[in-house]
């Protein structure tokens, strides 16, 4: 039986295997509860590379509470976490579509009132919506931005000012060292840039650590 995680958090993130998309986009949106069908989220991730495109997820895995409070259907696939629903902001709905077929998912509702399109992973084919009017241009957003890292060992930032401190630290030796040949006037100034210097780094490290605690 497939595990439901009472909120996306507690997903293992060693065992998520699909780089374009989040625990949190596919969690409940009413409850932020996640439950995770690896078949299904493979299919998502082969159509999000054959598009080429960013794909904005609407709803994925749905909670009977939510499910009942959004007025889905009772045997909703959103229950099954097999079902997911994409914008078409920036896709062209027939594409969109053609390519979701060809990577296994069976089933196909159109939705162009609200913009977007239901797929599917179920066993047997399905279609069921009005069909989106012909358009000239779809719309293209701007390059994808890398995910923010979720650890310091893969944060570039993070690492880079761990190092700046480790600098300090071995010029700080050097300095020490040093001391006995300056005088009391530059034997202050040595120490007092260190000093501010390793406050700064401090500093940037520890906001780096709350952004990636978000």
């Amino acid at each position: 039986m497939t595990k439901v995680y009472n909120h996306w958090r507690d997903y293992p993130m060693s065992e998520w295997r699909w780089p374009n998309f989040s625990p949190e986009e596919m969690a409940c949106r009413g409850t932020g509860r996640l439950m995770i069908v690896p078949s299904a989220m493979d299919k998502l991730q082969a159509l999000r590379e054959k598009l080429g495109k960013p794909m904005i997820v609407n709803s994925a895995y749905r909670s009977p509470q939510h499910n009942k409070r959004v007025g889905g259907a009772t045997r909703s696939k959103h229950l099954e976490a097999i079902a997911f629903d994409v914008r078409m902001d920036n896709h062209d709905p027939d594409t969109y579509i053609t390519a979701a077929l060809s990577v296994g998912f069976n089933a196909i509702g159109t939705y162009p009132k609200q913009n977007f399109v239901h797929v599917d992973a179920r066993p047997n084919r399905a279609r069921w919506g009005k069909a989106f009017p012909k358009r000239v241009q779809t719309p293209s957003f701007a390059v994808e931005i890398p995910r923010e890292p979720d650890t310091v060992a893969k944060d570039g930032q993070s690492k880079g000012l761990l190092a700046g401190l480790g600098g300090i630290g071995a010029a700080g030796a050097g300095v020490l060292s040093g001391l006995g040949n300056l005088d009391p006037v530059a034997q202050y100034v040595a120490m007092g840039g260190l000093g501010l210097s390793g406050i700064a780094l401090v500093w940037l490290f520890r906001k780096r650590l709350a952004r990636l605690a978000e």
